[in-house]
């Protein structure tokens, strides 16, 4: 039996300093927020935390960071994706290393390549990267977007474990009928589509806003899990403004914002990224507000 992950992960922001270094201090102390938050895993290093603004040597430190200090509190998913396949094995095998469960990677982007060139891709990565391979379905971030049946095939390899879907509905749908039964796992990437997901068999969700609301998250999804769908629906409604703010503007911009009003470091974005309008940070003042984040 593979491993799979489940339940809520926060896809965690990466806080850097005024001048763009990593605050390897803030990290862990987000990570504390959430392991004592009861979420149920955290990704680290994927592209809420900026990994496409890091070196290769700066993704390796944040992950082993981020490693060291969850011991063993939390699994953890490193955000391994790169656009070579021997840069993403090497990527999966140091995090294995660290203590890392699972890596996820994106199919490769940019350069364009074949619906047969994504496929060797993903098992030749799997093959050699000694993490549970999570897929990661991302078509508006990449400009490929891989079908249900595609999934399908690379379910069938031993190490690949997951698939975060960070699609529309009807695509999540497809692939939970076209994997069922299968030793895998698929988790919805968008926070408004978790409920809808969950209903048909989906696993967990990863989302942007469990940075700032981890027990609302871990609450929704267990909630809905023994079956008080009525209970579930309401929190879901408390928060659907917080899921549209977070990506109004570019994120991680506003959950970095909302983190500070918080107590919490945040930090800068690094460049080309820009920080959120003050229009965008009031309203997200006023939600978290509403919702007893803050007072």
């Amino acid at each position: 039996m593979k491993a799979l992950p489940k339940g809520m992960f926060t896809a965690l922001i990466t806080p850097f300093n005024e001048d763009e270094s990593i605050n390897f201090d803030a990290l862990r102390g987000l990570i504390d927020f959430q392991v004592e938050s009861g979420i149920h895993g955290l990704l680290i290093g994927g592209s809420t935390g900026e990994y496409h603004t890091m070196s290769m040597e700066e993704r390796k430190a944040v992950i082993q960071a981020a490693c060291e200090h969850a011991a063993g509190r939390i699994p953890i998913m490193a955000g391994i994706g790169c656009s070579r396949p021997c840069d993403t094995i090497e990527l999966g095998r140091f995090s294995a290393g660290c203590g890392a469960k699972w890596g996820l990677a994106t199919a490769p982007y940019y350069h364009r390549t074949t619906r047969q060139g994504v496929m060797d891709y993903f098992k030749e990565v799997a093959a050699g990267c000694e993490v549970g391979l999570c897929l990661y379905n991302y078509p508006s971030g990449v400009g490929f977007e891989l079908e249900p049946e595609m999934i399908a095939e690379l379910a069938q390899e031993p190490n690949i474990v997951a698939l975060k879907d960070t699609a529309d509905m009807e695509h999540t749908a497809e692939t939970l009928a076209a994997t069922r039964g299968m030793d895998f796992a698929v988790l919805q990437g968008f926070e408004h589509l978790m409920l809808p997901c969950f209903a048909l068999g989906g696993a967990g969700a990863f989302g942007i806003v469990h940075n700032l609301v981890p027990r609302e998250m871990v609450e929704l999804y267990e909630t809905f899990m023994a079956g008080n769908w009525k209970r579930a629906n309401e929190l879901n409604a408390r928060l659907t403004n917080l899921y549209q703010y977070m990506e109004l503007e570019p994120f991680p911009g506003p959950v970095k914002v909302a983190l500070g009003q918080m107590g919490y470091f945040g930090g800068v974005l690094r460049k080309p990224l820009t920080m959120p309008s003050q229009e965008l940070s009031d309203k997200v003042t006023a939600e978290l507000k509403k919702l007893g984040a803050i007072s």
